[in-house]
Formats: C-alpha cells, sequence, structure tokens
C-alpha cells in the first residue's frame, strides 16, 4: 500500500480505526447480487489510507501546489498498470488523466475532482486541518467535503475497475485537476482549451450533489444537474470632489448608495427550468404538508409571489434558485472624513440562471440604477452559461436506481447548484454531467464544517459511501451487459 510523508503506520491506525467505525453504521450492499463483486471491507481500509495522504498533503490555492497530490495519485494508479498522465500549464500545478479501456462501442464517461482546496485560517480550527484526524465520528481536513472525498472515490473506482476487470463498452476517465478554487487556467480551463480530446466523454460525474440524513436516515439526494453562473460587475460613481463641509448634488458616495438601495429592493424575473421545476415537485413529495404547499406552488404562477416572498425572509437558498440573483459585497469610498471623493464603488455578485443573457441583463441594471454617473464595468466571465443536463438520459435514471439502492426510503432531487464548478466548462462542450457528493446529516448543513468552512470534516461511514454510490453508477452505464 502506497503512502506519503513518512507515515504508513498513522494511515494504518487511521483505516482501522475508519473500518470499525464504519461496519456499525453502514449496511454494506449485497456482494452475491453483483455481477463485479466488491470485498467493501477492505475498500474502506485502503480507500481510507488514500484519502488520509491527500488530506495531509497542503494544496491551498494559492499557491496549489497540486502537481503533489497529481504525482501521488500517478504512481498508485500506474503500480497497477492504469495508464495515467500529467497535463500542466504550470509544473507546480500539473493534472493527472487517466484512462480505463472499454471496447469503444459507446462514448466515455469523465469522472472529475478537483485537487486544489481553499486556504485555513489555522487559529480558528479546532484541531490540524492538515492532519486527517479522526474524532468524533467525523474525519477532519481541509479538503475532506471539497473537493478530495471525490478524488478518493475516484481513484478507488479506477482501482476497482481494473482488479475486478471489468468489460467496459465506454472508456472511463479520471480526471484530477487543479485550479477549481478560483485560478480554473490552470486547471479546467487548460484542459478543455488544450487537452480536450484526452477529457472529451458522453458523461460527467463530478462534486456537486450531496445524501441527506434527517432523523437518521437518508431521506432525498441531491444530483447537480445545473448551475448559476458568475457574471459580477463593479459599480462606478462619478462626482466631484470636494470639502466634506460643502454639499454638492453629485456627491459619489450618496449616487453609489441609492444605487445600491434600488438594486437591493429590485427583483428579477422568476424564471424555472427543468431542473428546478423537478426539483420542487419531488421536494413537495417528500415534505410536511405545509412546506409540501409551498414546493408544489412554486410551479402555480398565482401563488408565486407569496411564496418567493417567503422563501426570501426564511429559505433564502431556494429563492435564489428562482432567478439571476444580485447581492452587494463590497463597498468602497473616500479617504478622509471631510474630503468628498470624486468616486465610489461597489461589487455585485450576480449568478445568472443557466439561460441568462449577461449583456441584457448589464442594461436591465443600467435601467434599474438610473442614473448616468454610474458606471457598470462587468469582471469577465470565467465560467460559461451552458444548459441543463437532462434528465431522461441513461445516466440520470442509473443515479436514481442506485439512490434507491443504497438509499430504500430517499427520493433523487435534480439540483441547480447557487455557485459554480468545473462542469460549467464541460457542459458548455455538450457533456451532459452530473454532481453527486457524500452523506451529509441535516444539521451539519445547517451549522459548521461544511465545505470552505473552519473544521471542514465528514462522516466517516460516508466516504465508502460516496465511493459505493460511484461505482454502481458507473457500472450501469458503462459496463457490457451480460
Amino acid at each position: 500500500m502506497m503512502t506519503s510523508k513518512g507515515q504508513p503506520a498513522r494511515n494504518k491506525d487511521l483505516a482501522v480505526a475508519f473500518v470499525c467505525a464504519l461496519l456499525s453504521v453502514v449496511p454494506l450492499p449485497g456482494n452475491t447480487q453483483d455481477r463485479y463483486p466488491v470485498d467493501w471491507q477492505a475498500v474502506a481500509a485502503e480507500s481510507m489510507e488514500y484519502f488520509s495522504v491527500l488530506l495531509r498533503t497542503d494544496t491551498s490555492n494559492p499557491p496549489g501546489n497540486e502537481t503533489e497530490v497529481a504525482r501521488y495519485l500517478q504512481q498508485v494508479l500506474q503500480q497497477e498498470g492504469i495508464e495515467a498522465e500529467l497535463f500542466a500549464l504550470d509544473p507546480t500545478r500539473a493534472n493527472l488523466v487517466a484512462r480505463h479501456r472499454g471496447n469503444g462501442s459507446k462514448r466515455p464517461i469523465l469522472v472529475m475532482g478537483h485537487t486544489d482546496v481553499v486556504g485555513v485560517q489555522r487559529d480558528n480550527w479546532s484541531v490540524d486541518p492538515f492532519a486527517a484526524v479522526v474524532k468524533d465520528g467525523y474525519i477532519y481536513g481541509r479538503g475532506s467535503l471539497d473537493d478530495k472525498d471525490n478524488v478518493t472515490a475516484a481513484l478507488m473506482l479506477m482501482l476497482l475497475l481494473k482488479r475486478t476487470e471489468v468489460e467496459l463498452d465506454r472508456d472511463v476517465i479520471f480526471l484530477a485537476e487543479a485550479g477549481e478554487e478560483g485560478t480554473t487556467r490552470f486547471g479546467i480551463d487548460y484542459m478543455v482549451e488544450n487537452h480536450w480530446d484526452k477529457i472529451a466523454a458522453e458523461y460527467c460525474l463530478a462534486e456537486g450533489g450531496r445524501a441527506v440524513v434527517r432523523d437518521g436516515e437518508v431521506r432525498y439526494v441531491e444530483i447537480g444537474t445545473t448551475e448559476k453562473f458568475p457574471m459580477r460587475v463593479r459599480l462606478v460613481a462619478h462626482g466631484t470632489a470636494g470639502h466634506g463641509s460643502i454639499p454638492r448634488v453629485d456627491n459619489a458616495v450618496a449616487a453609489l448608495s441609492r444605487a445600491v438601495a434600488r438594486l437591493a429592493a429590485w427583483q428579477p424575473p422568476l424564471r424555472l427550468n427543468e431542473t428546478t421545476r423537478a426539483y420542487f415537485d419531488r421536494l413537495g413529495a417528500i415534505s410536511p404538508p405545509e412546506q409540501a404547499a409551498r414546493y408544489k406552488g412554486v410551479l402555480d404562477p398565482a401563488q408565486q409571489p407569496r411564496i418567493e416572498h417567503y422563501f426570501a425572509e426564511h429559505e433564502p437558498q431556494h429563492y435564489s434558485l428562482l432567478r439571476t440573483s444580485v447581492v452587494p459585497t463590497m463597498l468602497s469610498a473616500g479617504f478622509r472624513r471631510n474630503v468628498i471623493p470624486a468616486e465610489a464603488e461597489a461589487t455585485l455578485d450576480i449568478r445568472g440562471l443557466p439561460d441568462e443573457n449577461p449583456d441584457e441583463f448589464y442594461r436591465d441594471l443600467a435601467g434599474v440604477i438610473n442614473d448616468p454617473n454610474i458606471e457598470i464595468i462587468p469582471e469577465g466571465i470565467y465560467r460559461p452559461a451552458s444548459p441543463p443536463s437532462g434528465l431522461d438520459n441513461e445516466m440520470f435514471h442509473a443515479l436514481e436506481g442506485v439512490t434507491a439502492r443504497l438509499f430504500p426510503h430517499a427520493v433523487t432531487l435534480p439540483t441547480m447548484r447557487t455557485g459554480a464548478t468545473d462542469m460549467a466548462q464541460i457542459r458548455a462542450q455538450g457533456t451532459q454531467c452530473y454532481g453527486f457528493g457524500p452523506v451529509l446529516n441535516e444539521e451539519d448543513i445547517a451549522g459548521a464544517g461544511g465545505s470552505h468552512g473552519d473544521d471542514e470534516r465528514i462522516m466517516q461511514s460516508s466516504l465508502l459511501t460516496l465511493i459505493q454510490f460511484l461505482w454502481y453508477a458507473v457500472i450501469e452505464v458503462a459496463a457490457t451487459a451480460a
């Protein structure tokens, strides 16, 4: 078994602790019913060993240093005879592509995970964020949810495909990508623009979903089928500088304040798409009566104004699913309290619906602001808008089937992410992309310890379940029929 940083004993101790906890809480699917049986207890121990190595490797972005992880993954894969190549715009920020070949009768499946993580404020953590600490049923570490769990699952998938000698109609491709956390030019942009032939696929599976536990049982599984895209702008108010004792009608700070207030009071048009219609319809089917009435009512134009007002106050995540959102996030003006500045500036974090036209939306902003002294300066759009992936194809049906197999009392919810992932660039190439993810307790979602948060953590049992979910989905769609 491969380890890094000279800590094999510690890794094996973690693996043993992980398996002991896992087997006491997670029912494992019976091997006898599988065409390609897997020893899931052995997988639990082995995957924990890889996971702990990845968590202990600091790939905070900036600067990234993802090559260290890419080389480790390459070594593990090549040791088992799996072809794996590195591709890099910057030699310290490599991407890995591994391929398990099928007979080519169908187009490939791409499984993707990013190896960089956001930085940490160490003083705010209760444990070392790069030590893979196991505590109270959780594994703590930066990247444990975003996204080294998915990287580990994809690595384990490739190893299992090789070891079990699965006969495939499709190639299965693993992309471990750099730069997802805000520097996509080193990762997905570089791969799409320069090495698309290495990762082109009919379907893609990556981060962007989750299985949610309520009262000790998984009740729904979110599968990401689309996402909003960032289209941020700066508002710059121009006025005449002067002494603070002399009021001016063209005061830039006052003009900017009016503009921000108008945008905060404005509601862009409500628009539902195939994903959000199905999401609210299915969510209504598993919710208590009062909530169900709201979720079902979203589909009724007559009820929408009342329901979206409720969402805005009580369920802002759902409010954001209904429209392109505009949120002021930064203000900057002045340098002395007795000087009227010539300029004042605000930043708007705008998240567009998949079908939003940026230029038309910026014109709408100008109409709402209605002030010729306010300049709207768009930032570059670094993730493209793309249509939602379909709900009536082989892959989505397979994901629904795996949900029913692993979580018999759960419903599959197609979901639009309000944030952004690197699937945007893949979807823009015509690939059908679906986000999946680990099992999370409902209370954990609302509390601390989530992605990008202090004490980021994943349930010990969740890593194996994530691997099983990916394994069964890929086998269903890629394996040659018996």
